[in-house]
């Protein structure tokens, strides 16, 4: 459906009469702009709604985006049943913002289906032209600022002083790629940036470490990616990452802002030992398995939608 304006009636009309089409039980929607017409929607229709916020950081710039912000923080709190934040730092964070009452919002974890496919690994490497003894460093993120891709590619060139094989997989794309790829260069030919793909969870299961030194994050799937396949995590404890990532046990924790000093002696850590290595690589699938499916992540919804369902039913499509 082409929608193009937060504002215009248009949009708004579009959004309704699809739902009114489609006559669903429940809405759920995801991210600013369907919260905000897809709520109007479904409450002007009498469908229940309740709406996941996937982000923690509303420090916007402009004055146009402060006002779009607030719609949509308004839109959540008049039209959803409930507003779902994927971690409790989120929660917090959005609770402080002011727009929204405590007992209207709560935390649901992510989960994904984490399978990848067995026996890719070498394929893969050789596709990307990794060598089979290299020792990759994977990052998965959006190309913008406060991912930490400078902070990693520096992280790169000194540690390569003591390990020539060192390689620095970059997966993703985004807004900034020209500046993001300008910062890798300091790294030299030890950075392969892939663009996006859509195959992470193979990927990820050639990478031995997953390197995050995000500055601001609420819930990263990456994360749980690097769970599911085993592989170690060097991220900063910022946001739901400590959520995710068991201080020692499933990765190593850096402060918050990450420093390069912190991040250089983290990643030597488990480069030199492959042992942790493999302790923390069992260690989170077993963490995976337990809490970040697909099912669990289903399992912890359903009272989500229930509760929603019991509060109002539709009046619409019968």
């Amino acid at each position: 459906m082409p929608v193009e304006s937060l504002f215009g009636r248009r949009d708004r009309r579009l959004v309704r009469d699809h739902l009114a089409a489609v006559s669903p039980d429940l809405l759920h929607t995801h991210l600013g702009y369907s919260d905000f017409l897809g709520g109007l929607a479904a409450r002007s229709l009498g469908v229940p709604s309740v709406s996941t916020v996937h982000v923690m950081n509303w420090d916007s710039g402009s004055r146009r985006d402060r006002i779009k912000d607030r719609l949509m923080f308004l839109a959540r709190r008049h039209t959803a049943t409930a507003v779902i934040t994927v971690s409790e730092a989120a929660r917090r964070r959005y609770l402080e913002t002011g727009w929204d009452r405590p007992d209207h919002v709560l935390t649901v974890h992510n989960g994904i289906r984490g399978e990848e496919a067995a026996g890719h690994g070498a394929r893969l490497r050789r596709e990307l032209g990794l060598g089979e003894d290299d020792f990759v460093l994977g990052m998965v993120a959006v190309l913008r600022p406060g991912k930490g891709h400078d902070l990693a590619a520096a992280a790169v060139r000194d540690l390569r002083r003591d390990h020539p094989n060192l390689k620095l997989l970059v997966l993703g794309d985004g807004p900034d790629r020209a500046e993001i790829k300008r910062q890798l260069e300091v790294a030299g030919d030890a950075v392969v940036m892939t663009g996006f793909r859509e195959d992470v969870l193979d990927l990820l299961g050639t990478v031995d470490v997953l390197v995050h030194p995000s500055l601001f994050d609420a819930f990263p799937t990456a994360l749980l990616e690097a769970l599911a396949t085993g592989t170690p995590i060097v991220a900063t404890a910022v946001g739901g990452i400590p959520e995710i990532v068991d201080d020692g046990e499933t990765g190593l924790l850096l402060s918050a802002p990450p420093n390069l000093d912190e991040l250089t002696a983290a990643l030597r850590r488990l480069l030199e030992d492959p042992d942790l290595r493999q302790r923390m690589g069992e260690r989170g699938r077993r963490v995976f398995a337990e809490s970040f499916t697909a099912k669990h992540w289903v399992e912890r919804l359903m009272p989500v939608y229930e509760a929603a369902l019991a509060g109002r039913k539709k009046t619409v499509g019968g």
